[in-house]
């Protein structure tokens, strides 16, 4: 640790202790709260302790984290004990956030050490530890700043309105996920990168129909989806189909471009090694052309991932049973219920972004012998 390291902690210890003497909001103080005086007790005591550490990375982690994790729950006590949280806002409290953030730093500093370019469970356990770290102090200031500034819930409601809204709507939440991600995302995203897939690999045989659908592809990625939406709805109807054909003209291009980038990435010494074992143009496709396309592949299924549920999604918007993402979005913003319109948006991130973890670690397990794994151990 040198000192430009220790710099976080000092800032984090000297804030805390200066806030010790300001007032912290509608409460009478710090003292007498031991919801309060505690957590910020262990915030300077976290702070001074790494200072003195021996220089000591997993010790000084844990250390660090502990006191991050015991620290917020100071200004999150202060909005249950207050009789009017709303608005509660006051310097105090505001400089011990300050201290907690700078202690968070260090935290996340030494997290992301302890394993670096590791390729075990233990080592990807700890590379989640940061982000899952980093996401619980985003929803813990999007707390504190939203009912401490008294925002409205209309402009921007708290994580915890947004999640008791989960609970009081899982119902419906469940049914538009069906309706949305099962019905009309995984289909179109299977049809779409299947056929993506396939053209490209008969591009890469018949290279005149390179030259002619590589420009039509730019164009039609071009196309804004507000235009692609009604003209499905008005082929297909309003039920799941016209969004699937959405999502298949969405993912189309973006796996076909991928693919064929990939099958050209193979080089020269490759063609020439697979020619002298007197291989088919088949076996040097199957053995040397398509592994070595794999990384560009599983760009494209990732890329695919998001693009298919932003799609789906946009095309509700333009006609869909009673039921479905994009619908409820719409309709409830119309009766201004903007807790359930955000419910529905924390449910489409969760299930986008597990569907790209899920094709991330599977691009892990599949390529993990290309040049870009191997560099990183």
């Amino acid at each position: 640790m040198t000192f430009h390291r220790d710099i976080p902690l000092v800032i984090a210890l000297a804030a805390a202790l200066v806030a010790l003497a300001l007032p912290m909001g509608p409460l009478v103080g710090w003292v007498g709260h031991m919801g309060l005086i505690l957590p910020w007790l262990a915030a300077v005591a976290g702070a001074a302790v790494l200072l003195v550490l021996p220089r000591r990375r997993t010790v000084a982690a844990v250390i660090a984290t502990a006191a991050t994790v015991l620290g917020v729950t100071g200004p999150l006590n202060a909005l249950a004990i207050a009789a009017d949280p709303v608005g509660f806002a006051a310097p105090g409290l505001w400089l011990f956030i300050v201290a907690l953030g700078f202690l968070s730093w260090r935290a996340m500093e030494l997290l992301s050490g302890l394993a670096p370019g590791g390729a075990g469970v233990t080592a990807r356990l700890v590379g989640l530890l940061v982000p899952a770290f980093f996401g619980l102090w985003l929803l813990f200031l999007w707390e504190v700043i939203v009912v401490g500034f008294g925002v409205p819930a209309v402009l921007l409601p708290a994580p915890t309105v947004i999640g008791q809204a989960i609970m009081a709507g899982t119902e419906t939440l469940l049914a538009d996920f069906h309706q949305t991600f099962v019905r009309s995302v995984i289909p179109g995203y299977l049809i779409g990168c299947g056929s993506g897939f396939v053209v490209a690999v008969l591009v890469d045989r018949l290279p005149f129909f390179q030259r002619g659908l590589l420009p039509l592809g730019n164009l039609v990625s071009a196309l804004p989806i507000v235009g692609i939406a009604p003209i499905m709805v008005m082929w297909f109807g309003f039920d799941w189909q016209s969004k699937a054909a959405v999502v298949v003209v969405m993912t189309f291009f973006p796996m076909l471009v991928n693919t064929i980038a990939g099958l050209n990435a193979t080089g020269a010494m490759e063609r020439d090694l697979m020619h002298s074992y007197a291989a088919s143009c088949l076996q040097t496709l199957v053995r040397a052309r398509l592994p070595n396309a794999l990384p560009f592949i599983f760009n494209a299924l990732k890329i695919n991932s998001t693009l298919a549920l932003i799609g789906a999604i946009v095309a509700e918007f333009f006609g869909t049973p009673i039921v479905g993402m994009g619908f409820r979005i719409s309709t409830e913003v119309g009766r201004m219920n903007i807790d359930l319109v955000w419910a529905t948006i924390a449910v489409a991130a969760v299930a986008g972004s597990a569907f790209y973890g899920l094709l991330a670690a599977l691009k892990r397990s599949v390529t993990f012998w290309h040049a870009s794994y191997r560099h990183r151990r």
